[in-house]
Parts: C-alpha cells; sequence; structure tokens
C-alpha cells in the first residue's frame, strides 16, 4: 500500500475517462465521456470538498444518526456534528477522510480507508473502495471489514450527482418511500409508484425501499442506467 496521496488518480478505457481523488473522501471528481459529463464532473485539481464531487462513499453509514446517538447491543452510543451544524450525524466518516492508494492500473483501483474508533464512530473498521473502467460502463464496490472484538452496526452506499439538462428524465421503480419530518429524519413510510418523468418536475428527497432496478437516466445528450448487486 502506498498511502495516502493528494494526487487524483485516473482510469481511461475507450471513451470513458474517470478521475478519483483518494485525499477527498474517495470521492469521484469526474466521469466523461469524451468531453461529455456522464456524471456531475469537474476536473479533479479543482475539487475541493467531497460535497462537490460526481459521488463520494457513505461508509459505515449512510442518512442521518437520529440526534447523533445511536442504541445498539445494549449500549447507548452518541456521535459528533459532521455537516454544518447539522443535529444529525450525516453519511458516515469516510467521504471526510483521506483514502490510502492501495492499487492503480489503467482501467483498475483500489482505494482503502481504516478506520480508529474515535468521536464520530466508536468501533474499529477497514473499507476498500473498488473502480473498475470498461468501454461501456463503470463498476465501483465496497469491501468492509469489521476490526476489533465486537460486531458494529454497518451500512454502506454512495452519493452520485448527474447532470440536469432541459429534458433529463428519469424512471426508478420503487414500492415505497420514506417521508421526512422537519429535521430530515425519515419517519413515515408510504407507497410510492414508479418513479417515471421530467427531473425538473420532480420534487424528491427521500429514502426510497422496493428498488427494482435497473433505473435510468436520460436525457438530450446522454442516456445511462444504474444497477445494483444489493
Amino acid at each position: 500500500m502506498t498511502g495516502c496521496s493528494n494526487v487524483p488518480v485516473e482510469l481511461r478505457a475507450g471513451a470513458l475517462r474517470l478521475a478519483v481523488r483518494p485525499d477527498l473522501g474517495g470521492s469521484i471528481a469526474g466521469l466523461w465521456h469524451g468531453d461529455t459529463p456522464v456524471m456531475r464532473s469537474m476536473e479533479p485539481a479543482a475539487l475541493t470538498g467531497a460535497r462537490q464531487s460526481a459521488s463520494y462513499p457513505l461508509v459505515p453509514y449512510s442518512n442521518r444518526l437520529g440526534h447523533r446517538r445511536f442504541h445498539w447491543k445494549a449500549r447507548d452510543y452518541t456521535t459528533e456534528s459532521n455537516f454544518d451544524g447539522n443535529p444529525h450525524s450525516v453519511h458516515g466518516v469516510a467521504w471526510q477522510r483521506p483514502w490510502a492508494l492501495v492499487s492503480a492500473g489503467e482501467t483498475d483501483l483500489r482505494l482503502r480507508y481504516r478506520h480508529a474508533p474515535d468521536a464520530h464512530w466508536p468501533f474499529a473498521f477497514e473499507v476498500d473502495q473498488v473502480f473498475s473502467l470498461s468501454p461501456q460502463a463503470l463498476e465501483v464496490g465496497l469491501v468492509f471489514t469489521a476490526l476489533g472484538d465486537i460486531a458494529q452496526p454497518v451500512g454502506l452506499g454512495w452519493h452520485p450527482y448527474f447532470p440536469r439538462r432541459t429534458q433529463s428524465r428519469v424512471h426508478m421503480q420503487v414500492t415505497h418511500r420514506w417521508d421526512p419530518d422537519a429535521l430530515e429524519l425519515p419517519v413515515q413510510r408510504v407507497a410510492q409508484a414508479t418513479i417515471d418523468g421530467e427531473v425538473a418536475q420532480l420534487d424528491h428527497d427521500h429514502c426510497f425501499e422496493g428498488w427494482h432496478g435497473p433505473a435510468f437516466i436520460g436525457d438530450e445528450v446522454f442516456s445511462l442506467q444504474l444497477t445494483s448487486s444489493l
């Protein structure tokens, strides 16, 4: 393992180019097909934080820990604020920490974040983020290893962003959504029909259940599909 680096890493396969910033939460700075952004993209040297990126990893949880506390294995735990004074802890810890570069080739990349217990998350763990680029697709995976002597709660994911163009549409089959309360905690489960429409007309900032992939995003410039093994 070569250690942490603030040098961006780029992969290329056919017309696709992927740029990653290991030092900024293991985030994707950009994904392009030729000169066309596939995800919300900027040149990696211009990226200053994970929140402005094309995507960043959510480890060891996504969404929010309500009021910065949780109960696990008959114990109460607290966490710290990590997001603009939000009353909750948001999206885990790995997106705000530098990742180590394990290996990099022309089309493959492996990063690693190793966590020691701290005020933001009380359990030790190690997680690898693996990128594989082909001329037709980007595949990203997370491999999580709990360290220490006790089990811990774990959730894994990403926070991707895509360009919104004049004719952007999204199609996604789901069964339910979770409506939030005034403090943005998902609290009420309600039925949700298939989402299929122009992005400009949609008003969703929710958690969803029952996703039957793939999901589709398309516009006047580009179209893509997203799948998951979960």
